[in-house]
């Protein structure tokens, strides 16, 4: 059921906890949920996408997972975005189908990146083929061209997108192309919630008109992220930049020993104290020598 709250604020790009033989672990979603909420103050998921392996996950994981977040978030969360982008239209198709009828807030899908769409008729009319299965809750699009290899402008798919796809929503835009950002907003802020996806950018979209962020930091860094946020809004830039300077301090140092989605479940455990367990091959677990610098890392600037 599609929440009559606007999405906008942060929404945490989770994590898929897994047991050490590489399962999927529900046991802790509930504990997870919690953990954001009241830890972070992050009340908006996205579940499945990039930072939880969702393309390494089989499509009945995925639905369980799904019903899992749904189920745990009830009461307690605004939006439980589900990314059901895949591969294959028919996988797709039944995932947006199955999030609509569990209750999910909407959904979300990637472009598809081993046959891929040309320009932006065939990008839409793919689309268009998810979306009307769960014609009764937002429908978002996840640009991440680093990643699918797509490189058609989010500028020139919003133009006439909605009469293509009634219940199109908004955009998770995970690129650092802010020209296109921008002319994204100039054009259709209003219409459209335009939900930026690199996190150590924020404050420059936030700057250009961004309606809130999806992102993998939020679940451990939300607190002070949000922090950000008021002071922003408060129009307090010098607060506001001490506050993404921290977190960058953190992400620099980081991503110079080697970050990733493996990296990411690594300190999310030790944060949240929730084990994450390993990544799914062929993505392998962070060395001991990085958490043990990371957490120093973490609690130095936490102090």
């Amino acid at each position: 059921m599609a929440s009559p709250k606007r999405l906008q604020g942060l929404t945490a790009a989770t994590i898929t906890p897994m047991t050490p033989d590489g399962e999927i672990n529900l046991s802790v979603i509930g504990q997870y949920v919690d953990y954001l909420v009241k830890e972070q103050g992050v009340k908006n998921v996205f579940v499945n996408g990039t930072t939880g392996e969702g393309l390494a996950l089989s499509t009945q994981e995925r639905k369980q997972l799904a019903e899992e977040w749904v189920t745990k978030g009830k009461n307690k969360l605004d939006h439980v975005i589900i990314h059901v982008g895949a591969l294959n239209l028919p996988e797709a198709k039944e995932m947006a189908k199955h999030a609509a009828v569990i209750g999910a807030s909407g959904i979300a899908a990637i472009a598809p990146f081993f046959f891929k769409p040309t320009n932006k008729d065939t990008l839409v009319a793919f689309l268009r083929e998810i979306a009307s299965e769960a014609p009764g809750i937002p429908f978002y699009y996840y640009h991440i061209p680093s990643l699918t290899g797509v490189k058609i402008r989010v500028e020139e798919l919003l133009d006439g997108i909605k009469e293509q796809i009634p219940t199109f929503q908004g955009v998770k835009f995970s690129d650092t192309d802010l020209l296109d950002f921008a002319q994204c907003v100039k054009n259709n802020k209003e219409r459209f919630v335009l939900l930026y996806g690199v996190d150590e950018h924020l404050l420059s979209a936030l700057a250009m008109g961004a309606s809130g962020a999806v992102g993998s930091t939020y679940n451990y860094l939300g607190k002070k992220y949000n922090l950000m946020l008021e002071a922003f809004a408060k129009q307090d830039l010098v607060l506001a930049q001490q506050h993404q300077f921290c977190t960058g301090e953190f992400l620099s140092f980081v991503f110079k020993l080697g970050f990733g989605v493996a990296q990411t479940k690594a300190v999310m455990s030790f944060t949240s104290r929730i084990p994450m367990g390993p990544p799914r091959l062929p993505l392998l677990s962070a060395s001991m020598d990085f958490i043990e610098k990371a957490k120093a890392k973490m609690d130095s600037l936490m102090e």
